[in-house]
Order: C-alpha cells, then sequence, then structure tokens
C-alpha cells in the first residue's frame, strides 16, 4: 500500500512539474488562420529579424526585431508594443522565426511587463513552420 501511495505521489509530482515546464500558450497554424480569417481582434508581435520580415510576416504584425529576445537591448525593442497591448483586450501573438527560445523570451519579458499570461499565445514553429504563405505579406508584394 504504501509502494503504491509513493508512486502515486512521484506520477503526481513529476506530471505537475512538466506541466509547468511547459507554461507556455501556443497557438497551433490552422487557429491562427482561423482568426486571421475572422479579423479577430489582437496584437501580432513579430520578432524576427528585420531582414526576414521584409521577406515575410503577417498584415498588421508590429515589428521588433526583438529576436532572440535574451539581451536586456533585445527585449527592451518589445516596450513599444506595451502600449498597443494596454490599449486591447484581445489576445497577444508572438512571433518568431521558429516559435521557439525567442519567442518564449519575448513571452516571458511581455509577462513580466504586464501582460496578462492568459492573453500571450506562440505561434507553434513560428514563421518557418507556417503553412500557409499565401497569407502573409512579403517584399515582392
Amino acid at each position: 500500500m504504501k509502494l503504491l501511495f509513493a508512486t502515486c505521489a512521484l506520477v503526481s509530482l513529476f506530471t505537475c512539474s512538466v506541466a509547468s515546464a511547459a507554461g507556455y500558450n501556443y497557438l497551433e497554424a490552422d487557429d491562427f488562420k482561423k482568426w486571421l480569417e475572422s479579423g479577430r481582434k489582437m496584437t501580432i508581435v513579430d520578432i524576427q529579424p528585420h531582414a526576414d520580415f521584409v521577406q515575410h510576416h503577417f498584415k498588421g504584425a508590429v515589428e521588433t526585431n526583438a529576436f532572440p529576445a535574451q539581451s536586456a537591448e533585445e527585449r527592451a525593442r518589445l516596450d513599444k508594443v506595451l502600449p498597443l497591448v494596454a490599449e486591447t483586450s484581445g489576445e497577444v501573438v508572438v512571433v518568431c522565426p521558429r516559435g521557439g527560445k525567442g519567442a518564449k523570451g519575448a513571452y516571458d519579458y511581455l509577462k513580466e511587463k504586464g501582460v496578462k499570461e492568459k492573453r500571450l499565445q506562440i505561434l507553434e514553429d513560428g514563421m518557418q513552420g507556417w503553412p500557409h504563405k499565401e497569407m502573409t505579406v512579403d517584399g515582392d508584394k
């Protein structure tokens, strides 16, 4: 009986630590596509480097060039979106090249600056994983 209890406690502890380690809200490409098509109110925070942003981004996205959002200087580039986020109540979607470490850095910084976590989303797989290229603005258009 004690062994069963100990095993259950360990499984529970492991499950909770994995859930908190994940700790980010991810938005799948198809769901984001639906949001874009419906005209859903949101702030798109694009942290891609300038050259990548020019190559492809979403209409209405705020260019921050904050990638990888690790240094104080890169994170400070996100400050320009804070007034826009404060004016709205919709979701805040962070877009980066691959949806990984840079997006998490931006997410964490915006959360530290008072953006409610329930509003924050990371576009899963970032711009490189975006399958609906026809929905982006690029340098050729």
